[in-house]
C-alpha cells in the first residue's frame, strides 16, 4: 500500500512539474519535452521510463499512467460529454422584438410579414405593426394604432391576432379588451386591410349576444366561398365564462355563436401543465395560486375546408367539427355539436396551422416544440429547441417555411408570484417545411 501510495504522489509531482514547465502558447512538442524530461528525472521513481518502455509506450502513454494514477474517476467525468436533450429542425431567427411581446404572425404571398402585440400590460406603442427593412413600422397607420377608448370603432384597442386571407387582405382581430378587461362595448371587432392599398375596407363590430362580457376573441380562419364574400371562423378562448367558435359572414357582417360552453371548446380542468418544468398556473402575489382555464384557443381549417381544427389552451386535445354545420344557421346547438370529433391528444398547444396536404401544425408549449399531424392520425415533431419558449402563432407561407412567435408567456408576472421572468428578445422563428398553406377562394 506504501509503495502505490508513494507512486500517486509522485506521478501528481509528475503532472505539476510538467505542468509549470509548459509554456501555455508553445506547441504541443514542448509539452512533451517538458513530460520528457520530468519522466526522466528522479522524481518519479517507480514509472517506466521512456527509453525503456519500447516504441509503444511514448511520453503520452506515461502521461495517461500519471492521470489514472492519480486522478479520481468523477475528475474525468467533468470532462467527458454527457447526454443531453437533442434539437431537432434547423431554426432561423427571422426577427427579435426587444421591447413589446407579440403574439401573431402572418405572411403575405409577396412575403411582407406583419406582427401584433396586444395591450396585456406591457408598454405597446402600436398593436399591429409590418417588419419592413428590419425594423417595425405601425400599421396601416400610427393613428389607428392609437388605444382611442373614446372611438373604440376606428382605432385599435388590443389586437390578439392578424391573419391574410386569400384575397390578400389582412385581418386585424381586436379584442377590445386592454389587459385582460372585459371587451368595451363598440371595440371587438375584425378589421380587413387591403395590402394592395394599405386602407380599410372592412369593419366588422360583434354584438354583445356574440362577444359576451367573458370573451376574448383568439385567433381567426377564412374560407371565401361560401356567402357573398366568404365566412370567418373565430375562437372565444375565455378564461372566465363559456369558449366558443364564432361564425361570422362577411358580407354582411352577422355572427353567432357555436359550440358555446360545449365541452371541446372548454378547458380541462384535470390536467396539470408543465413549461419549463413547472406547474403553470396563476401564481399573481406568490401567497396563492390557482388553475389557468384558457378555452378553445388555436384554430385551422382542412385543405377542403369541410372540418375546423380547434383546441382549448387548457387542453391537451385536438377536435374538428363540420364546418357546413357551422354555418347552417338552421341547425340546432346539439346538430352542430353531433359533428364534433376528439382527434386525441398532441400536447398543450397555443396555435395551430394546416397545409394544402391535409396536415395540421400545433404547438408543444410543455416541450417547447412543433409538430405535425399526418393523415392517419400520426405525429412527426418538425421542431424542437430550448429557444422555443411559448410557441404561439403559426403562419405557413407559400415560400414553404412556418413562421411562428416564441414569446414566453409563461414567464409573466402573474404566472410567477408576480415577478417578470421574462428575457428579451422576444424571437419570430421560421423553419422549412414541404407544404403550400391553405386559400380557400
Amino acid at each position: 500500500m506504501e509503495s502505490v501510495r508513494r507512486y500517486r504522489r509522485n506521478a501528481a509531482d509528475c503532472l505539476l512539474a510538467a505542468c509549470k514547465a509548459h509554456e501555455p502558447r508553445q506547441p504541443v512538442a514542448s509539452l512533451r519535452k517538458s513530460m520528457s524530461e520530468v519522466l526522466r528525472s528522479s522524481r518519479l521513481k517507480g514509472l517506466p521510463q521512456p527509453s525503456a518502455v519500447g516504441a509503444r509506450f511514448s511520453w503520452v502513454a506515461s502521461a495517461v499512467i500519471a492521470c489514472l494514477a492519480v486522478l479520481p474517476i468523477d475528475a474525468f467525468a467533468q470532462h467527458v460529454r454527457q447526454a443531453a436533450d437533442q434539437p431537432i429542425g434547423r431554426l432561423e431567427t427571422v426577427f427579435q422584438f426587444v421591447n413589446a411581446m407579440p403574439t401573431g404572425v402572418t405572411i403575405a404571398p409577396t412575403g411582407r410579414l406583419f406582427v401584433n402585440f396586444p395591450r396585456w400590460g406591457d408598454k405597446v406603442d402600436f398593436t399591429v405593426a409590418e417588419i419592413r427593412h428590419g425594423r417595425l413600422v405601425p400599421f396601416p397607420t400610427a393613428a389607428m394604432n392609437q388605444n382611442r377608448s373614446d372611438d373604440p370603432t376606428h382605432s385599435f384597442l388590443s389586437v390578439q391576432s392578424v391573419v391574410i386571407d386569400p384575397a390578400n387582405r389582412l385581418w386585424a382581430l381586436d379584442t377590445g379588451s386592454p389587459e385582460l378587461r372585459p371587451p368595451t362595448a363598440g371595440a371587438a371587432k375584425l378589421v380587413g386591410i387591403d395590402l394592395a392599398t394599405n386602407t380599410v375596407v372592412k369593419t366588422i363590430v360583434f354584438l354583445s349576444d356574440v362577444v359576451l362580457p367573458t370573451t376574448y376573441l383568439n385567433d381567426v380562419r377564412f374560407d371565401l366561398r361560401h356567402g357573398k364574400e366568404g365566412v370567418a371562423y373565430i375562437t372565444d378562448s375565455s378564461s372566465s365564462g363559456p369558449g366558443a367558435i364564432i361564425v361570422v359572414d362577411l358580407a354582411t357582417g352577422d355572427s353567432r355563436r357555436r359550440l358555446s360552453g360545449h365541452h371541446s371548446t372548454a378547458a380541462d380542468p384535470t390536467i396539470v401543465p408543465f413549461v419549463e418544468g413547472k406547474p403553470f398556473r396563476l401564481v399573481p402575489n406568490g401567497t396563492s395560486s390557482a388553475p389557468v382555464l384558457t378555452a378553445a384557443d388555436g384554430i385551422a381549417i382542412s385543405a377542403d375546408g369541410e372540418k375546423l381544427y380547434y383546441c382549448p389552451l387548457t387542453s391537451r386535445h385536438l377536435y374538428s367539427v363540420s364546418t357546413a354545420a357551422l354555418r347552417d344557421a338552421n341547425a340546432t346547438d346539439d346538430a352542430v355539436a353531433s359533428t364534433v370529433v376528439d382527434l386525441g391528444e398532441k400536447g398543450m398547444s397555443d396555435g395551430l396551422e394546416s397545409d394544402s396536404a391535409g396536415r395540421v401544425y400545433v404547438t408543444d408549449i410543455e416541450h417547447n416544440a412543433i409538430r405535425r399531424r399526418l393523415s392517419d392520425g400520426s405525429y412527426e415533431t418538425i421542431a424542437h429547441d430550448p429557444r422555443i419558449l411559448w410557441p404561439d402563432t403559426l403562419s405557413l407561407g407559400v415560400d414553404h417555411y412556418l413562421y411562428f412567435t416564441a414569446n414566453q408567456v409563461h414567464r409573466q408576472a402573474a404566472f410567477n408570484g408576480g415577478i417578470d421572468m421574462r428575457e428579451k428578445p422576444y424571437v419570430l422563428f421560421r423553419i422549412a417545411v414541404d407544404a403550400d398553406p391553405v386559400r380557400l377562394r
